[in-house]
């Protein structure tokens, strides 16, 4: 019996550590306009992090500038055209943007913006407490007591998972038509820096999978 005890913790560590390295952002829904037809090649891309964070819409653009100008696009940031002030730190207005994308020349829009933010308080168990069928300790009382006795006190832990619902889109810059969106799931991203990698390759993936309009590359 406790040969076999010896062995039970590690696999079920084991476990739990390859079910938690699983993929942390996930497409819930994406939408492609196949009523909107255009012939035009699209060229120049202007992206922008509709969020109020300043931290975040700058690794955010950041992202979706180099991953765009990584399919052959030129780019353009909002971020260098419509800075956060201390007084102001929201996007700017629509028109005020639209005007800036039609000097710029910019043929194409490509926005990421959070739809929602979820909170849930959960109870971990220790390691010890893990349960699973286990026969070693036979069918009486006195076994199953003295094997699992010294777990009673392991009490674990809570802890707050936070989820994320982003939603990225493009538009065609010169009828203002959105042409393809996409929606996504993120569960307790590690740090912004790899939430927006990961997120703006998975969003720009899934557009040229989705759409069959004419790029650059």
């Amino acid at each position: 019996m406790q040969h076999t005890r010896k062995y039970l913790e590690p696999l079920l560590f084991c476990f739990l550590f390859i079910t938690s390295c699983g993929p942390s952002q996930k497409i819930t829904y994406s939408w492609t306009n196949d009523v909107f037809k255009s012939d035009n090649k699209y060229k120049k891309i202007f992206v922008a992090a509709l969020v109020t964070n300043p931290h975040v819409r700058t690794h955010l653009e950041e992202e979706m500038s180099r991953n765009a100008i990584d399919k052959g696009f030129s780019v353009e940031r909002s971020w260098d055209y419509f800075p956060p002030t201390f007084s102001k730190n929201k996007p700017p207005e629509k028109e005020m943007m639209m005007t800036k994308i039609k000097d710029l020349s910019c043929d194409l829009i490509f926005t990421i913006t959070l739809i929602d933010k979820q909170s849930e308080t959960r109870f971990v168990p220790g390691m010890n407490s893990i349960y699973g069928p286990y026969s070693g300790y036979g069918l009486r009382f006195g076994g199953y007591y003295s094997y699992w006795s010294p777990f009673m006190f392991d009490n674990g832990n809570y802890v707050t998972d936070k989820t994320y619902f982003m939603e990225g889109s493009f538009f065609d810059a010169a009828t203002e038509t959105m042409i393809w969106s996409v929606q996504t799931e993120t569960i307790n991203p590690p740090s912004i820096e790899k939430f927006s990698r990961e997120l703006v390759n998975l969003m720009i993936e899934k557009s040229f999978q989705d759409l069959k309009i004419k790029f650059p590359k």
